[in-house]
Order: C-alpha cells, then structure tokens, then sequence
C-alpha cells in the first residue's frame, strides 16, 4: 500500500537539530562561524534545511563527538570543496591529525596517572618532590619527617633544584634520627619565633638567640658528621653528575635556571626564584638569622 507520509521538502531548525542530536543555539554558532553556509529561508523568514545541509550537520555533529576542533572541520570541509565533491583528502588529513593529537595526549595522560600514582605511593607531599629527593628519605620511618619539612623541601627544590633539596634532605635525617636534636631544634624554632614585628633589631634578644641558633647548627653538623651523613652529601655529588652530565654551558655558569628544577617546570635562576618567593620573617628574626652567620664564618677555619 503506498504511504501517504511525505517527508518535507526543507525542515526548521528546531526540526534540523532534534534529528541530528544538537541544539538551534549549536547551529547558529556552525554559521556564525563558517562551518555551515546559510540556508535559504522561507516565507516567514526563517532558515529551512535540505538534504545536503542535513548530510553535512551529520558530519559535524559525528566530527565533534570524536573531539575534532571546530575549526579543523571547517578547514576538512573547506580542504574536501577545493579538491572535489568525492573527495576525502580534507577529512582524512584532519583525522590524521588527530590521531597524531590523541597520542600525544594519551602519551601525556600516561604521564600525569604515573605521577599521582607516585603521590599515592609515597604520601602526598612527599610525593611531590622528585626521586631524586625522596630517594634520599627512604630509609625514615614513616611519619618521621614532620609536614614544615616537607614543605621546606618543596621550596628547597624550586629554588635550587633536587640536588639542593637532598642536601637540604640530611638536616631533616639527622632531626628525624635524633630525638633530642628535634628538641633542640624545636626549642630554637620557638625562640627565633617570638622575635616578631614588636622586637627592634637592636633588641638584645636578637643577640641572644643568634648565638642559640649558632650553637644548635654547630651540634648539628657534627652530629651529621659523626653519624656518616657528610658522606652520603658526597655521593649524592657523585649520583647527580652521573644522572645530569655537565654541558658546555653549564659549565659556564649559564644553566643554572635549567637545573632549578628538573621537571619541566619554568627555567629560573635561583636569584629569580629567590625573589619571588615571600617570606614571613620580621625585620628582627632576619638580624637574628645575619648575626647566627656572621657568628659561623667568624668560627671558620682561614684557607
């Protein structure tokens, strides 16, 4: 029996959009910018739709849903118009540049789950550090190493690399080892701490816990001595070079920016870095920390 149904001629395009799975706002903006030509309009002034443009918002609509920029559509349909109606030279070619885009991402999306897989692994904060940072710290047990420790290597690492970081790695070691050492230490963190914006820099308290802080880092480091952590300093010398062999700039001074990080953040100088970094020391706690200096390089052995 013949259907009496015939399917219309030109459609609207609330009609156009239904059928294809988009939106009229979607089909506005595919004009707006090129990527579909205007149709004509009817009577009452409003867009109708045939055949060929329903074919090509198919297109569209099956593009993106496959992640293909808007703009590299227009330039496939644009590329498919210059060459021939057969032809599918324009949409391959964006294809291909998309698979080229996709494993790109794929390979960078690699990358970020190893990373957070890392972080997991090892605790959060210190899996932010690199290995070569956290490598020095496998050995302390867990919880050993307190969140301002972390957070200072963090910075450590930023400013002078993770070499610096696991230098830095060994004072936090010896606290962590040594309880009576934490206690010191925390006894001198809490005294540098009350020289806050109501101390004068010429307050004698300011002498006073330079010359506690002066005392304190003097202990340290020979506990540091004594314990054999000096020479793990050396090796991780040893273990860096091997791991980054120098270049002819570096050499020149002129890669230190390239080395501040080693993770493929933004190349900064350590002085850059320096100066970007805020401090919360008040004018009094910074005298303290010049005068527990100026103390340690009077002590020191003339060459």
């Amino acid at each position: 029996m013949y259907s009496s149904f015939i399917p219309p001629r030109q459609v609207k395009i609330g009609d156009a959009a239904a059928f294809v799975g988009t939106t009229p706002r979607a089909i506005r903006h595919y004009h707006e910018i090129g990527l579909l030509p205007e149709p004509e309009r009817g009577s009452d002034d409003r867009r109708r739709y045939g055949y060929e443009d329903m074919i090509r918002l198919l297109w569209i609509r099956r593009m993106a849903d496959a992640r293909i920029a808007l703009d590299d559509i227009r330039g496939a349909f644009t590329d498919t118009t210059s060459a021939g109606a057969d032809s599918d030279n324009g949409i391959a070619g964006t294809l291909e540049r998309l698979e080229e885009t996709l494993v790109a991402q794929e390979a960078e999306l690699r990358r970020q789950r190893t990373a957070v897989q890392r972080m997991r692994t090892e605790g959060s904060r210190m899996g932010l550090l690199s290995d070569f940072v956290t490598r020095r710290l496998k050995s302390l047990p867990d919880g050993s190493l307190r969140q301002a420790d972390l957070d200072s290597l963090l910075v450590t690492e930023r400013i002078f690399g993770p070499l610096g970081a696991a230098v830095q790695a060994t004072r936090f070691i010896a606290l962590a080892t040594h309880t009576d050492l934490r206690e010191e230490s925390d006894r001198v963190d809490a005294a540098e701490e009350t020289l806050d914006d109501t101390i004068a820099v010429d307050d004698p308290r300011v002498a006073q816990v330079a010359a506690e802080r002066h005392a304190f880092e003097k202990v340290l480091q020979a506990v540091i001595e004594d314990s054999g952590l000096a020479r793990s300093d050396d090796a991780l010398f040893d273990s860096w070079d091997a791991l980054h062999p120098a270049t002819a700039d570096e050499d020149e001074g002129e890669g230190e920016g390239d080395q501040s990080s080693g993770r493929g953040q933004e190349s900064m100088s350590a002085f850059e870095a320096t100066g970007k970094m805020p401090y919360d020391s008040s004018p009094a706690r910074l005298r303290c920390m010049e005068l527990a200096e100026e103390l340690a390089a009077h002590e020191s052995p003339v060459s």
